[in-house]
């Protein structure tokens, strides 16, 4: 079995950046079976990171630890250390609620509420307790997520009512209207067309200006085009007949790309196999 790249491989990226987010030696298992072991990860501050790889090889397992939606899978288990601001967030005395709020998350497939826009956008704020002014809170959340001129005349019809790409851009907004620090986005754009994924695209280099922003993606073009820095995951087969996945490489997006440093890396960005 290829052995996973140790620490020396974040020291070459971390270019003296703050650091938002690492992982230490952390492994996830499903009940008694290891789904991702041992990853070394450091996430900059404001920058893009993508994760590629093939089905099966924990990039999204791996997404979710960063703000504990593993948590929520009975059989799962992650062992190693994640920090998030230099503080470590497994512990018991970290609670996960505000840990979702500071870190938010968006999925592969838009879902909004069943609620109008402008509650879809109040939703999570009036859980945290926001004292300040709504209408407010809801236009800037729909500017930063690119949606203002597109729904401000039906604030008060379901969020149900839009387009695929406008309804993901609101799930964006939703996501931004708590504050978070950094968004997760777990295959945003693989249920929208070519001009909606464009538009969300264009929407995350505007908000790494204030976020840092982690992203899981099967379109490699995609990964080569937005982000900063893409960590490539594989996985191997175990002996009970399920995956182990693994990180082989993390470096600058365009050295992933054109200058890889592992074999594995090469033979996937190359089209050799996935």
């Amino acid at each position: 079995m290829p052995t996973p790249l140790p620490s020396t491989s974040i020291s070459e990226v971390s270019d003296s950046k703050t650091i938002a987010l690492q992982m230490e030696k952390v492994s996830v298992y499903y009940g008694s079976n290891l789904a991702v072991k041992d990853v070394y990860l450091e996430i900059p501050e404001h920058e893009i990171v993508a994760f590629i790889g093939p089905s099966g090889c924990g990039k999204s397992t791996i997404l979710r630890c960063f703000n504990r939606m593993n948590d929520l899978i009975p059989s799962a288990r992650v062992d190693g250390r994640i920090l998030f601001d230099g503080e470590e967030i497994t512990g018991k005395r970290v609670d996960p609620v505000e840990l979702r709020r500071r870190v938010g998350m968006v999925f592969q497939k838009p879902n909004p509420f069943p609620k109008s826009i402008y509650d879809n956008i109040t939703f999570g704020a009036r859980i945290n307790g926001y004292q300040g002014n709504y209408d407010e809170l809801v236009e800037r959340s729909l500017r930063g997520a690119a949606l203002w001129d597109e729904v401000k005349d039906k604030l008060q019809e379901s969020g149900l009512g839009l387009s695929g790409g406008q309804q993901q851009r609101l799930c964006i907004a939703r996501a931004i209207a708590i504050e978070p620090e950094v968004i997760l986005m777990d295959e945003p754009c693989s249920a929208l067309d070519p001009i909606s994924t464009i538009k969300v695209e264009e929407l995350m280099h505007e908000l790494k200006e204030r976020y840092t922003i982690v992203i899981v993606t099967h379109n490699m073009q995609q990964a080569s085009r937005v982000s900063d820095r893409t960590a490539f995951f594989n996985a191997v087969a175990t002996d009970q007949g399920g995956k182990m996945g693994y990180l082989v490489e993390y470096n600058h997006t365009q050295d992933i790309f054109s200058n890889p440093k592992e074999e594995y890396t090469r033979d996937y960005v190359s089209g050799r196999f996935g």
